[in-house]
């Protein structure tokens, strides 16, 4: 019975010992992340905002269009989706010293697929056009490359150390035609091919 009671008492005394240790550590772990954040919260806060006299807001732009054309004639029609995708850099320019109004210029390209039944042949170096039915051909299209230059009049009230702000950019863009390709997959009769048509 003596050596039983031993060993319970030294039994409890390691374990007290045990939950002493982890106790320790556990603080000791705590401080340890209290001190890194502490000295985290300092570094960051040491930083001063200070105000950038060429603050100015260059951008690279891109867009996805839906193409819808206008003034038709008699029997055209659009089919599928017909897609439009822009890419492009605009420079800001500003006015004022507050930097708050600018203007920005840019230059960019822009790829335009139009999907429609209007069939343009070339024959013995004559352009011809000419509605195709819809059973007559598998795909019909014309594809149009640009060069376009953006112009943006900008309005806002950001600045160099906020971001947080309304803008309203207004403009207009003025585009280019250097390439385009009409093509034509007719079913059962060979396709044509059309470049650079004047």
């Amino acid at each position: 019975m003596g050596k039983l009671s031993h060993l319970c008492k030294k039994y409890q005394s390691l374990s007290m010992r045990l939950y002493h240790f982890l106790f320790l550590l556990l603080i000791g772990t705590a401080s340890f992340a209290q001190v890194a954040k502490e000295s985290e919260d300092v570094e960051l806060d040491s930083i001063p905002a200070v105000s950038d006299p060429k603050y100015r807001e260059d951008q690279f732009y891109t867009s996805i269009t839906y193409i819808l054309m206008q003034n038709r004639p008699d029997g055209y029609k659009q089919y599928s989706f017909s897609t439009g995708i822009s890419l492009g850099f605009l420079r800001d320019i500003p006015l004022n010293e507050a930097r708050n109004r600018a203007v920005a210029i840019g230059l960019g390209y822009s790829y335009n697929n139009i999907k429609h039944n209007l069939h343009v042949g070339e024959t013995s170096g004559v352009i011809n056009y000419q509605n195709a039915g819809g059973a007559e051909f598998d795909k019909n299209k014309l594809v149009l490359h640009y060069v376009e230059a953006p112009v943006e009049f900008r309005w806002r009230t950001s600045n160099s150390i906020s971001h947080k702000f309304w803008r309203v950019y207004g403009g207009f863009k003025v585009s280019y035609l250097i390439g385009d390709k009409a093509r034509y997959y007719a079913i059962d009769a060979p396709g044509s091919k059309v470049k650079n048509n004047p």
